[in-house]
């Protein structure tokens, strides 16, 4: 295993590590329904799954 020859400081790894953050999820809003989800997904929008603007399954009525 190689080890450095000199100690990195503790600025200098911090510098490198300033890179590593979290992105915000890019959103869309459907206009069909205008729920605002993530693209490219089925999402819900009460108990009606959607996926391009239309039902894929279709919530079920209890009686």
């Amino acid at each position: 295993m190689p080890h450095p020859k000199r100690k990195f400081s503790k600025s200098r790894r911090d510098k490198r590590r300033t890179h590593y953050k979290a992105d915000a999820p890019s959103l869309t809003t459907c206009q069909t329904t205008g729920a605002v989800h993530l693209p490219h997904r089925a999402y819900t929008v009460d108990g009606n799954v959607y996926f391009n603007g239309k039902i894929l399954i279709e919530k079920a009525v209890a009686v």
